[in-house]
């Protein structure tokens, strides 16, 4: 009995400490309250999973950038983007309406604004991996690729083909792809690359699941980089199911978007990837002028003003979540939304709800086919109070919807690999692609007008009105929605 009473004293203790450090370390307090309870009323196995799902790990540092081998060199690189984002600023080309967005992502991110890009837009992966390889072919430096999701199929054995061949030539290739994502790739796989001098690198390497933060914490980015100048960001991973060209198996139709960018814009997915790498490599990249071309107003590559807004772990806020809220207030006209996952939280749902409220159109597209249903039961909890408030929410029947984008007003335009979740917000590292300007947005707007005649639109009155059961579990499944 002696034993027994010593050992619930210190289990006391020690949900008295983790509940301290529950409280100290989340800036939620719905959210500390509920880790609390749950620690309290479920012995063990609440300790466990807060420390597996709950730490603030953007709080206690745990990733850092380890890029930093000539920090002369890299301040007289960052000094010269930051140089040029000033030129760019002052300009005039991003207006107004956007400038306290542009503005924040720089101080925030380190990101400058960047002009003279060519943007192309490619939907779908039968657009985005010819126009990969064609880029690969092409390369006389270096290739970097940074992956979520990378599949031993006939799209990404191309484009390992290719990889193949051009560390054959001499041009320095690396390849890195999220141990969790790319779980499929087999050993084998890697050591095809690795024997043609491809420097391969998995991303936080999931060694035991009984750390879970490891699983937590994901590399959700799809980058591409080439000799520094030409680039590829957005929601497709390289997997056959991302095509809809007969390549592969999948009947389910997947509609999806991709950017390519060329120019200055290019930088700062280099410094991404770089910061990535050497946080997950063995094999740290040393920080050199070739791989940062100097950027220049004079040399018109394209016309496009880009902006890249990077976010995870390793960044001191949610500053995906932040510019998306910066967005949708300075929203004058309309917001036309795609997204897979669409569990917004309450700031961003307040925010659109504002935006509907004051008049502008607000349109979402959602998947009407989803790959998780509990992330769609989720997600479904979250439409019935934007309809209330004149949100018009779209299922998109065709297939399944994977892309993240939207549009604002006529001038500014986001591609990039965040969904609107919470893991997005804030577990993952991901990127977005801000293009100000009208030419991308019209142009992601007809894909998104295209889009919606593949969509059914939800009717308020019959969607208020389904059975209190479905709405109960759908608020259920809302509360594990961090986790989702």
């Amino acid at each position: 009995m002696n034993w027994l009473l010593l050992f619930e004293i210190v289990y006391i203790i020690i949900v008295l400490l983790v509940s301290l450090r529950v409280v100290y370390d989340t800036r939620s307090s719905v959210k500390a309250l509920a880790y609390i309870l749950f620690i309290v009323f479920v012995p063990f196995i609440g300790i466990i999973f807060y420390f597996s799902f709950g730490v603030n790990y953007r709080k206690r540092k745990l990733y850092s950038k380890k890029i930093v081998h000539d920090e002369q060199l890299r301040q007289e690189i960052r000094s010269r983007m930051f140089s040029y984002s000033d030129k760019v600023f002052n300009s005039g080309g991003i207006g107004e309406t956007h400038h306290n967005l542009a503005e924040f992502v720089r101080r925030s991110a380190s990101s400058p604004l960047t002009s003279n890009n060519a943007v192309k837009l490619l939907l779908n992966g039968e657009e985005k991996f010819p126009e990969v390889l064609k880029a690969l072919e092409a390369a006389q430096h270096h290739i970097h690729i940074e992956y979520y999701i990378y599949e031993d199929d006939t799209t990404g054995n191309s484009i390992a083909d290719v990889l193949i061949k051009k560390a054959r030539e001499g041009i320095e290739v690396r390849f890195m792809y999220d141990a969790f994502g790319s779980n499929s790739l087999q050993r084998n796989f890697i050591q095809k690359l690795e024997t043609a001098g491809v420097q391969t690198a998995p991303f936080y390497e999931i060694k035991l699941l009984a750390f879970a933060n490891r699983l937590n914490y994901r590399n959700h980015r799809k980058i591409i980089v080439i000799d520094g100048t030409t680039s590829f960001i957005g929601g497709i991973n390289i997997s056959d199911k991302y095509r809809n060209d007969g390549v592969g198996k999948s009947e389910l139709f997947w509609r999806d978007t991709h950017l390519m960018l060329n120019g200055p814009a290019t930088a700062f997915l280099q410094y991404l990837f770089l910061c990535d790498w050497n946080f997950a490599s063995q094999n740290s990249l040393i920080y050199d002028e070739i791989y940062f071309p100097p950027p220049t107003l004079k040399k018109e590559i394209g016309k496009e003003i880009v902006q890249l807004v990077p976010s995870g772990p390793d960044s001191d806020l949610p500053v995906i979540l932040y510019s998306l809220l910066e967005v949708i207030g300075a929203a004058k006209n309309k917001i036309l939304i795609t997204s897979p996952y669409f569990i917004p939280g309450e700031s961003l749902m307040d925010t659109l709800v504002i935006a509907a409220q004051g008049g502008l159109k607000v349109q979402i597209i959602v998947p009407g086919i989803s790959d998780s249903k509990m992330v769609n039961a989720a997600a479904r909890s979250y439409y019935t109070e934007l309809l209330k408030y004149g949100v018009e929410v779209f299922l998109y029947n065709k297939g399944f919807v994977h892309a993240k984008t939207m549009v604002v007003d006529d001038n500014l335009a986001i591609v990039g690999s965040a969904n609107m979740d919470y893991r997005s917000f804030d577990l993952n590292f991901e990127v977005n692609a801000l293009i100000y300007g009208k030419e991308i947005a019209g142009q992601l707007e007809s894909a998104f007008l295209k889009d919606l005649e593949e969509c059914s639109q939800i009717d308020v009155t019959t969607w208020l009105n389904r059975p209190t059961y479905v709405r109960l579990w759908e608020k259920v499944v809302r509360l594990l929605s961090p986790f989702l």
